[in-house]
């Protein structure tokens, strides 16, 4: 049996090797046979040189002349591949064996060493599917069960050991540590997390035990919903790489008829020799094959999406990096994205014997039960201050103005009220008057409380602004860019929280239809990238020429229609993505012209007679690494 196992191994490990280093196994070989030849012919064993060259040709040549030959039968199409192989086998046909042999040799190592680079691109698609744990400790009342993944149902109790990372989205329910989110969102610095907070799969618990209550199915994980969305963009290909192969196809049968006018008029035109003639023409496939043309691209674009995903960015084709970079407009939702999309209070101004503490507490108590944004503020806040809450009764709505009911035997009103109608009335005295006015100019909703006709106290909540908004609009105005708000908002509300944030212009009391209408409109500008987080954001994010969703408080609905999603709702992440959009085409145009410049260069060195087929070979392939090798510089 130990024998067996042995053998096992041994052929498992010889795949893994054999599937990893093909490419550079079969170069390894060619070269050998190449050399054997070599030596063959140098010794005086002419016999056994063209089969030695031979040799090299059918093994650095097989897979690249049975592509190629699958390609002109199936697709009925030429390609690179088939080029080389017919341009090693012109040049053996006139006895120019070694020279053909280079050629393949130089072709296959060109080969090998660009799956090596491309391979770089794709480490850190492979990470993030590596950060999913494949088991997980569920407890059973006092019982601890390792399970798979992919057993776990919503509703689990796991247990998260220090120093483990985190299986399946959840709520703490018990334990205190701190957890490194860094794979998910890009965040650098672990977060802590106590009871009520929210973790998510594939991210790396601290020096805590935490015990989380699963709140998601594994396949509708954050973790889950970033492979997929990868693993789309690296499959996606951008408009500019589309038209590189479809230039490709057409290209290849232009080299070719080039190749066949310069095997057949020289000799009557120029007076060439056959044998020149062919060697001449064999150069001219190679060295006017477009692979670094061909090459400039997805190696660039793979590498700005890696780039992204590893800063929590994520792409979901290379189509929009591109868009990305070109856009002249960027227009941000308020709510949930300028700001966190959660009323704080920011203030308790009592009245009369009440103290701050018991405005909160029978506001609090009138409001316990109630969903609305603004009564959750206050209840939270109250909470925070470990405020003892009465059980209120008699509750009513007040159209208008909020709710009323009875508290401690007394009866409370509270809720909104117009200002400006205050003022008109003179139901407030001066002073009472000029403190509410100046928190609603703060940017504040005002909340009144009052028992009979008597006014107790006022309370100001306030939608909090991101952290770095303002250093994030203030970037994007750097690099050349217009920035507007967009929001369902009153017009004074939105007035001032653009003022705060910096924005060029501020579109208030829109409507999800008002929204699109204004992102049609700011086209005459450019490309404009639309930044939500809500489902009233997700016609704007279409429409839009790239919708960019908040990741960690967007609705699924943003997050669907989106094209680049921001994992750590980090805003500062927009500016980054620009850029990186801008690095990317900037290297994308280098490579093009460089790959240009270099086959141009070739074309004219064959015909003044100044390069052989290996050189040619060499300053065609060393081309072609080089503008893969400049694509991978997006990796940093």
């Amino acid at each position: 049996m130990s024998t067996i196992n042995l053998v096992q191994e041994k052929s498992g490990f010889e795949n893994i090797l054999w599937s990893r280093h093909k490419g550079l196994i079969v170069t390894v070989l060619c070269l050998g046979f190449i050399f054997l030849a070599w030596l063959s012919g140098k010794y005086g064993y002419s016999g056994l040189e063209v089969p030695f060259y031979l040799l090299a040709y059918v093994i650095g040549g097989y897979q690249k002349a049975r592509e190629g030959l699958q390609t002109l039968i199936q697709e009925k199409d030429l390609d690179v591949d088939l080029l080389m192989v017919v341009a090693a086998i012109g040049a053996a046909s006139i006895g120019y064996w070694a020279d053909g042999a280079i050629l393949i040799f130089i072709f296959s190592l060109s080969g090998a060493l660009e799956g090596y680079t491309l391979e770089r691109t794709n480490d850190s698609i492979k990470s993030i599917m590596k950060l999913r744990p494949e088991e997980a400790i569920v407890l059973q009342g006092k019982l601890e069960k390792r399970v798979r993944v992919e057993e776990l149902k919503q509703g689990d109790r796991l247990l998260v050991r220090p120093g483990e990372r985190i299986a399946a989205d959840g709520i703490v329910r018990e334990g205190y540590s701190s957890v490194n989110q860094a794979s998910i969102t890009g965040e650098s610095i672990p977060i802590d997390k106590s009871t009520g907070d929210e973790v998510f799969a594939g991210t790396m618990n601290g020096q805590g035990a935490l015990v989380i209550e699963m709140t998601k199915p594994a396949e509708a994980t954050l973790l889950a919903k970033i492979i997929h969305l990868v693993q789309e963009a690296q499959s996606e290909r951008p408009p500019s790489q589309l038209f590189m192969e479809r230039f490709e196809r057409i290209y290849a049968k232009i080299v070719i008829t080039g190749a066949v006018l310069i095997l057949v008029l020289p000799p009557f035109v120029l007076g060439w020799s056959w044998s020149a003639t062919i060697y001449k023409a064999m150069i001219f496939l190679v060295v006017a094959s477009p692979c670094a043309l061909v090459s400039s691209i997805m190696p660039a674009v793979l590498s700005g999406i890696s780039n992204g995903a590893r800063n929590g960015i994520l792409f979901k084709g290379g189509a929009y990096l591109e868009s990305i970079g070109a856009v002249s407009v960027v227009a941000f939702d308020k709510t949930g994205t300028l700001t966190e999309g959660i009323p704080r209070i920011t203030q308790v101004i009592p009245y009369g014997n009440y103290t701050e503490n018991e405005v909160l507490s029978i506001a609090a108590s009138l409001e316990t039960w109630s969903e609305h944004p603004i009564a959750k503020a206050i209840v939270r806040k109250a909470n925070e201050k470990d405020l003892t809450l009465s059980t209120a009764s008699k509750m009513e709505a007040v159209p208008g103005f909020g709710v009323h009911g009875v508290v401690e035997g007394q009866v409370y009103r509270i809720g909104k009220l117009d200002l400006g109608d205050l003022v008109v009335d003179g139901k407030l005295s001066d002073e009472k008057m000029k403190a509410a006015l100046n928190l609603e100019k703060q940017g504040n909703t005002v909340i009144f409380a009052q028992v009979g006709t008597e006014l107790i106290g006022i309370l100001a909540v306030k939608d909090t602004i991101r952290t770095h908004a303002k250093e994030s609009i203030d970037k994007l105005k750097k690099m050349g860019i217009k920035v507007v708000m967009l929001t369902g908002d009153s017009s004074s509300t939105a007035q001032i929280i653009g003022e705060q944030v910096g924005v060029d212009q501020v579109y208030s009391d829109l409507l999800p239809e008002h929204k699109v209408d204004i992102i049609k409109e700011l086209g005459k500008y450019g490309k404009v990238a639309m930044v939500g987080d809500g489902v009233n954001d997700a016609p704007a994010l279409a429409v839009s020429s790239v919708g960019i969703a908040m990741g960690a408080a967007g609705t699924d609905v943003a997050l669907e229609t989106a094209n680049v999603v921001l994992m750590a709702d980090d805003l500062s992440k927009v500016s980054y993505a620009i850029a990186l959009g801008r690095r990317t085409s900037r290297i994308v145009k280098q490579n093009v012209a460089f790959a240009v410049a270099v086959m141009l260069l070739l074309v004219l060195s064959n015909f003044l007679g100044s390069i052989n087929l290996p050189l040619g070979v060499i300053g065609h392939e060393g081309s072609t690494i080089l503008v893969i090798i400049s694509g991978l510089r997006l990796l940093r």
